[in-house]
């Protein structure tokens, strides 16, 4: 296994590296994601390809400032206490390398061939590979050292949303036949023909919508990946949020009021570097622990009250407590400088100018045996957007990809147009195979390179 040596020249040199790929990731998440928002207005001609993605940048930004972080480190508290913070001080080079690598190289391949696969399906899978290798670096149990409640949480999200986009959106577009007289919608667009005024004026709202809700949900997952990189990169800078510091002796009652319940409820396999965390945040002097140092203590602890929150064995107010010690904690270690949230919205810009392409055609003429009509544009941007904005809200991280592609197959069965089954078989295909190859190409990633 290799080795990352702390404050080594190739360590600061693979963590410039992982800066790159991380700006690349969300950037190649444009071809797939954000693509998905501008489709319709494009493929009827509502808009002209660059106005509609400068528009769905800027929407995208908007939803990324407006859209908070519980989504981006939702995905963060994937993994497992000492990848984001290792013991010996080591940068968390290997965790970004099989990251960034491993999502980054599925996202490319699946857009080489024009399917809408989901860069939150890469990311997460890619997460959950690290907790594993970790896991086996270490001769644990999986079934202790993973906090697989997390995880099934995120993976629940991701599975139920596509249905609700192919149901909402099917039964949204009958809704819509039903009251609303009115041909244009219903008819496929023309070549370099624009749509009615009140047609293109729809599908430019419900761009709009997509685009906010994208970013307030996919553009935040490329936030907390960017932390993780520039907390490697300047840990005394960024490891702690300047802003929402707990004095020292509020510290210490936190500290002291989560000890019990993680003594009696931690079921981790790692529950004593939780306690030891615990000591070292209530009695060193805090001149003496580094902010990266303080910070990896902070997520042990915060990693006990997560598993207490989920035990069956503890009780309601047990798991009321440990939630509202972990809300007291979070603010210390989960944030985002300004600067962070508009670089991953300028990435998710770019990405879609560049690529969106190959996307457009696919959900245009790809998904039914008939051409994408203004009315099934409209119905499944509308559920999608929905969707989206609460998943992105309540801290869930969904993809965007998924849920538009099942929302235009439900209106084009509900319009009884068919389904094309030789690509829905590919993005199915597609959908199945991302979370087993990038969690096994992550997890022996990081195995080796830890």
């Amino acid at each position: 296994m290799l080795h990352f040596a702390p404050d080594s020249s190739w360590s600061l040199i693979a963590l410039g590296l992982c800066f790159v790929l991380v700006c690349v990731f969300e950037f190649a998440n444009g071809f797939h994601d954000t693509a998905n928002a501008v489709a319709t207005v494009i493929y009827t001609n509502s808009l002209k390809p660059k106005v509609a993605v400068v528009w769905s940048g800027l929407m995208n930004l908007l939803g990324v400032l407006l859209g908070g972080i519980a989504v981006a480190y939702a995905l963060v508290e994937l993994l497992p206490p000492d990848v984001l913070s290792p013991p010996n001080g080591d940068p968390a080079v290997p965790m970004l390398v099989s990251l960034f690598g491993t999502a980054l190289a599925w996202n490319l391949f699946t857009w080489w061939f024009g399917i809408p696969n989901s860069s939150s399906h890469c990311v997460i899978g890619a997460l959950v590979g690290i907790a594993v290798g970790d896991s086996f670096l270490h001769a644990r149990d999986l079934g202790h050292s993973v906090d697989w409640d997390q995880i099934w949480k995120v993976l629940r999200a991701l599975a139920i949303s596509p249905v609700l986009g192919f149901v909402g959106a099917g039964i949204l577009y009958v809704l819509i036949r039903l009251l609303v007289r009115m041909p244009a919608l219903y008819r496929p667009p023309e070549p370099d023909q624009k749509p009615n005024p009140i047609v293109r004026g729809i599908l430019v709202l419900t761009c709009t919508l997509v685009s906010f809700s994208h970013g307030s949900n996919d553009g935040q997952k490329s936030i907390g990946l960017i932390m993780l990189t520039i907390i490697g990169l300047m840990p005394a800078a960024f490891a702690l949020n300047p802003q929402a510091s707990l004095p020292a002796d509020r510290l210490h009652v936190t500290i002291e009021a989560a000890r019990p319940i993680i003594s009696e409820y931690d079921r981790y396999s790692f529950k004593n570097d939780a306690l030891k965390a615990m000591d070292r945040l209530s009695d060193s002097d805090p001149a003496h622990e580094t902010p990266a140092e303080k910070r990896g203590d902070i997520y042990q602890v915060l990693s006990g009250l997560r598993s207490v929150a989920s035990n069956p064995a503890a009780s309601a107010d047990e798991k009321k407590q440990a939630s509202k010690l972990a809300a007291q904690l979070r603010p210390t270690v989960e944030y985002a400088p300004i600067w962070v949230r508009v670089l991953s919205a300028l990435c998710l810009g770019l990405g879609t100018m560049i690529g969106y392409r190959r996307i457009v055609h696919t959900l245009g003429e790809g998904i039914g045996s008939t051409h994408l009509t203004p009315a099934q544009g409209a119905a499944s941007e509308v559920v999608g957007a929905g969707l989206i904005m609460t998943a992105g809200y309540t801290g869930l991280p969904v993809s965007t990809t998924h849920i538009i592609t099942s929302g235009v197959a439900g209106t084009m069965v509900a319009a009884g147009s068919g389904i094309n089954m030789k690509m829905l078989t590919k993005i199915a295909l597609a959908w199945i195979f991302t979370l087993p190859v990038t969690v096994t190409v992550a997890a022996v990633l990081f195995y080796i390179l830890a």
